[in-house]
C-alpha cells in the first residue's frame, strides 16, 4: 500500500487489477473524444466505484484531488504520465501543496494506488491513445481542481457529482 493510502472496505489495488483483466466489462466502452477525455462508469457499489477513462494524445486532467476518496488505477493501453503534489514537509500536512518534480511514466499493466489526500495530474504525453481503469472508495462525490502558480497549487474549482460530471 502506498504511503498515505487509506484502508477501505474494498482492496482498491486488487479490485482495479481484477477489473482490468475483465476485458468484456470495459472493452466495448472504449471511445475517444477529440475535445476532452472520455469516461464511463463501469460499476457502482455502496462502498466503491470503477471508471474507464480514455485519453487522446495531449489530453489530461488538471491538478486535482478526489474529495476524500482513496483510489487505484491501472493503465490498459498507451502511456500516461502522473505528476504528484506534496507538502512542504511531513510535519506540515495542512499547508501549501507544491509540485514535487517530474512525473512518472506509466505503461500498460502499471498501477498507482493512493490515499484520500492524494493530489495529482495525469496526462497522455505520448503519441498513441491511452486507456485506464480507476477504482475509488468511497464513491466519488466531489473533486477539487487546482492551478499551479509558481509551483504552488491553489484551488481553482470544486466539482460535484451529478452537477459537474
Amino acid at each position: 500500500m502506498s504511503r498515505g493510502a487509506q484502508r477501505t472496505s474494498v482492496d482498491l489495488a486488487d479490485t482495479a487489477r481484477r477489473l482490468s483483466r475483465q476485458r468484456t466489462l470495459w472493452q466495448g466502452l472504449v471511445d475517444f473524444d477529440p475535445i476532452t477525455r472520455y469516461y464511463a462508469r463501469l460499476l457502482a457499489d455502496h462502498d466503491h466505484e470503477a471508471w474507464l477513462l480514455t485519453w487522446l494524445p495531449r489530453q489530461g486532467t488538471p491538478w486535482h484531488d478526489h474529495g476524500g476518496s482513496a483510489g487505484s488505477f491501472v493503465v490498459l493501453q498507451g502511456a500516461l504520465t502522473e505528476e504528484v503534489a506534496g507538502y512542504r514537509s511531513a510535519m506540515d500536512l495542512d499547508s501549501v501543496r507544491r509540485v514535487t518534480g517530474p512525473g512518472v511514466l506509466l505503461t500498460p499493466g502499471d498501477q498507482r494506488t493512493f490515499g484520500s489526500r492524494h493530489l495529482h495530474r495525469v496526462t497522455n504525453a505520448g503519441s498513441d491513445p491511452a486507456v485506464s481503469l480507476h477504482v475509488y472508495a468511497p464513491r466519488l462525490t466531489s473533486m477539487t481542481n487546482y492551478r499551479a502558480v509558481e509551483g504552488v497549487l491553489e484551488v481553482e474549482e470544486q466539482a460535484q457529482v451529478g452537477v459537474d460530471w
